[in-house]
Order: C-alpha cells, then structure tokens, then sequence
C-alpha cells in the first residue's frame, strides 16, 4: 500500500483516462447518430458507494445522473451485485433522473471479490415506445406515455445477458437494430472501463486505488471552500417571467462554508410533460456551481460537497411520478440559467449576459423514402452565447448545459435519414447589440423527403429572450418555422407530431445571444466591420450604435 502524493496522482490521472477510453468506445460502436455525432452521451467511474470519482467526456447534465443511478441500484440491489453483472435504467423515480429515452448503463467493479467501484454511461437513445415515434409527444401527461420503463434491473447476470429484457426493450422500439446496437455500445463501454481499474488496482494495490479515490474527493471538497471565499457573501434572489407565463424563483446564499439554491418557492408540476425529477434540479445547480468555484480540474464527489439545493416536491423542479418528463432538459436549462442569471451581475467576471439558453430539441421522423424504415433525426441545436466585458458573444455553440457536444453534419443526416439539408448559417437578425455584442445564432433549413413525415420540436427563450448586462439589448428568440410545400407558413416554438410531407420545409431559428454594454460604446470600427460582414444592416447600426 502507498500513499505519496505521485502515486495518488498516477492513479487519479488513470482513472480519468479510463473515463474517457469508455467514452471513445461507445462513441466508435454505436448505431445511432445522436450518440456518434452529436456525442449526447457522458461516462464515469464512482468508487464502491457510487460517489463521483472521475468523470468522462459528454454532455455535463449527464455526467451528473451517473452517481445518482449508482446509488439507487446499490440501494435496491444490496446483496444481489455479482461480479459481470450489468444493470441499466432509464426510469427518474428508480435511478433514471431524466427522462426515458436515456439509457443508463451500469456494471460494479471486483477484485479478488471486493467491489473496488462502478462504471457507468448514459446516452439518448432514439425510440423506446410510447406514445410518439422518438418515444417524445408535447401531449404526454403522463410518463407511461414516454415509452418503456426500466425501473433498475439486471440486463446481464454475471455474465450471462437475459435475453428476455434485451427482448422486452427491442419489442417496445420502432428502431428495434438501432437501440439493439447502442445498448451494446454502451455495454462495452462499461466493460472496458471496469477492466482498466481492475488493473489498476491490481498493479497498485486496492488499498491504494482506495486511498487515490478518497484523497481527490477530499481535495475537490477543500478546492471548491477555498473557492468560495472569492465569491460575494449574502443572499441574491431572482424571480423570472416564462414563455408559458409562470414565474420562476431562486434565492441563492453564499458563505465561506457552502453555497445553497433555494427553488422551494416554485410553480406546481406541469399536466405536461416539461417537469424535471429532484435528482435533475441539482444536477443543474451542480453545472453552475462547478463553473464559478473550479471549472478547471475534473468533477467529483467532493467538488459539490459545499452545496445545498432544496426543493418542493410536487413542483415542476420536483415533479412526483408517474408525471410527464419528456421535455425535462428544457425545464431544467431554465433552472441553470435562473442561478446563472441571479448571479451574474455580482459575478460579472465569470459568468457573461444571456445565451440562447434552450437545447432546441428537434425531432424528425418518418419512413425513409429509399429503405422503407422507420427514421428519427434527433437534434439539439447550437445558439448564440451573450457577451461580457471586453469580448463578444461565441456564435453557434450548444447551451452550457449541453455542453460539449455537435451539430450532425449535412452529410450524415443526408444519407441516414429521410431529408435534405438546403441551409446552415448564421442568423442575423437584430438582437444582442451592445458595447459587446452577443454572438449569432442559427438558421438550419431540413426540407422533408418522405409522405408521411413528422416533426415534433420543443424550444424556450422563445418570447421572454436572453437577457442582456449593463444596458445592451437582448438577444432574439429561438423557434421553428414550417413552410409547407404549397406555400403557407406556420411558427412554433413547441409542437408535437405535426404531419409534414414531401418538400415542406422545416426553418431552425435559434437566437443571439443578448449583449454587455451600452451599445452606443461599441467601438466605430467594430461595428463597420459587423456591417461589412452582414451581421447588422446600416439603418439598425444607427438605431443602437448611433453610428
């Protein structure tokens, strides 16, 4: 057993290595383009009692769910973890978090009989059943309309995968090979990981694979109060105005000792479904904390041992089953813009104006004109980021909290899926103007190949837009636009199951981000240079710059 602070080093740095070797696999063996392109996917390591040890490459908000499924398996399964077993869910109340599309893939890790730790992964997958193709309808009330539910069971018992689950879940799919695929993707995933600590922890030692686990928890715990004593003491509350017309609040308290969301003081969960499950709430709160106190070194169980997140149960931030949660991700992008956008101004020098702040789900599907199958493009889009002092906005990134991941390329969604790509740029339409301007969002034209399409799209900040900083303007709006082949057009920012046919176009308008400044400070030659470039015609430069 060692416990110097190289060897420690060594083995937390394999650890992280090994988290993204599992990422690598999956992304190289899945079958679904969500998954290989777009990367909606995270991996992690936890030690023995599913806390946080390493996380992988992927999506943030994933990367959070993995130690909460953890817990919950161990929880239930107790005595019952075998070495080679494999456990999955999907289900926010049985370890799930988010909603049912999103497999979570889980195996424990012995040696010489000790479970030394868990791998684990979790990835959109593009239909489990339910009601709607994608397995997402904006008409859910209630989850059994989602799809197929995995309450935590076993899908391999030492060893041996159950047939009759695999069977279960490829029965309930309308693209039974494409999840087939992905779900041994993601077992292997799991298994190259587990391999890699076992010998890890062979080479040296599983006292001191323990003690490396234990010690960096440690220093993320010490890292983030240390970071803390930077931050502006006090309470900060914040109460915000959605496009549906409820009213969001958050208070927010910072000590040198911890920091503590209050969203108690919220609406009742929604009859549809954009709730989001507990679990999910903090792990929002969890993004922001993590950006301001150390965004630099790897996530763990320590970095969040200072934060608090209280909630109502039966609110939208706490929903209780069995109520809808689809459209979770776009509940829970306006919690982690809330804390965003309540502490903004006393933190202006890390956290800048509003972005686009939706994942702009967009899903659409039918049968594939040349091979008869059932297809579904799965899409988060890329926006517009807000400005802060001294610098522009970034154009055409994901949120931050779907961070880290791609836009499909045309080529791809092309010759996978029943469409065209006609457009991708840059949108310019007024908005986000500053001192520093917010960067620009997009315009993304599908045009529809198939008789029997459907799109079903789900996008905020739509009318309440990305909020501006030190009088700048706010930024535009996120929505589609569906120009039908006979020429009549129709606007949405939520929209389920609309019927779509060949060559009626589907226009993707997400926004600019809003923008720092009185843009009457903007330098002269900057905003020539916005005009030359087509970001601002000359008669809106004079309305903001006064140029």
């Amino acid at each position: 057993m060692s416990d110097d602070p190289i060897t420690l080093e060594i083995i937390q740095n394999s650890i992280q290595a090994t988290a993204d070797e599992m990422f690598a696999a999956m992304r190289k063996t899945a079958m679904s383009s969500i998954i290989y392109e777009v990367l909606d996917m995270g991996t992690g390591i936890t030690d023995a009692r599913g806390r946080i040890a390493s996380s992988g490459a992927g999506i943030p908000a994933f990367i959070g769910v993995l130690d909460k499924s953890v817990q919950f398996i161990i929880d239930k399964f107790d005595n019952d973890i075998k070495p080679n077993d494999v456990f999955i869910t999907n289900d926010p109340w049985h370890g799930g978090v988010t909603h049912l599309n999103d497999l979570v893939l889980v195996m424990p890790v012995f040696v010489n009989n000790e479970l030394i730790a868990w791998t684990a992964n979790i990835a959109h997958n593009s239909d489990v059943g339910g009601m709607a193709p994608g397995s997402l309808s904006g008409e859910a009330t209630e989850i059994f309309q989602e799809g197929l539910r995995l309450p935590a069971v076993k899908l391999i018992r030492e060893g041996v995968t159950d047939q009759s689950v695999m069977d279960i879940m490829t029965c309930n799919s309308r693209m039974p090979d494409f999840l087939l695929g992905d779900v041994w993707a993601a077992i292997a995933s799991v298994r190259i990981g587990a391999q890699r600590l076992q010998g890890l922890a062979n080479k040296y030692s599983v006292q001191t694979f323990q003690i490396a686990m234990e010690s960096f928890m440690d220093f993320g715990e010490r890292s983030a109060i240390a970071a803390l004593a930077d931050l502006p003491k006090g309470s900060f509350e914040l109460s915000e105005a959605q496009d549906d017309g409820r009213v969001y609040n958050v208070k927010i308290t910072i000590n040198n000792e911890a920091f503590i969301v209050d969203l108690t003081d919220n609406p009742d969960e929604d009859a549809g479904p954009t709730n989001t499950s507990r679990d999910g709430t903090i792990i929002c709160a969890q993004m922001l904390f993590k950006s301001l106190v150390n965004p630099d070194t790897p996530a763990n169980d320590g970095s969040f041992r200072p934060m608090k997140v209280l909630t109502r149960e039966g609110s939208v931030f706490h929903a209780r089953e069995p109520a809808a949660i689809g459209f979770y991700f776009e509940t829970e992008v306006r919690v982690y813009d809330l804390i965003w956008r309540c502490l903004a101004p006393h933190i202006p020098n890390k956290l800048p104006a509003g972005h686009f702040s939706s994942i702009c789900g967009t899903f659409v599907g039918g049968i594939h004109p040349d091979t008869g199958r059932q297809y579904t493009i799965i899409e988060p889009q890329i926006g517009g980021w807000g400005a802060w002092e001294g610098r522009d906005g970034n154009p055409c990134i994901f949120s931050g909290f779907h961070g880290e991941t791609y836009n499909t390329p045309a080529e791809i969604s092309e010759a996978r899926n029943g469409l065209y790509v006609d457009r991708m740029e840059l949108n310019t339409a007024p908005g986000g103007e500053g001192q520093y301007n917010g960067g620009r969002g997009l315009l993304l034209d599908y045009r529809i190949r198939t008789e029997n399409g459907f799109l079903t799209a789900g996008y905020t900040r739509s009318k309440v837009k990305p909020w501006p900083l030190q009088g700048a303007e706010e930024g535009s709006g996120n929505f589609i636009e569906v120009t039908k082949a006979d020429g009549t057009h129709e606007q949405y920012a939520f929209v389920s199951g609309l019927s779509l046919t060949t060559d009626d176009v589907i226009h993707v308008i997400t926004s600019t981000g809003a923008g720092y400044g009185d843009p009457k400070k903007r330098d002269p030659e900057a905003v020539r240079l916005d005009i030359k470039n087509g970001f601002i015609s000359a008669e809106r430069a004079r309305e903001v710059h006064g140029l």
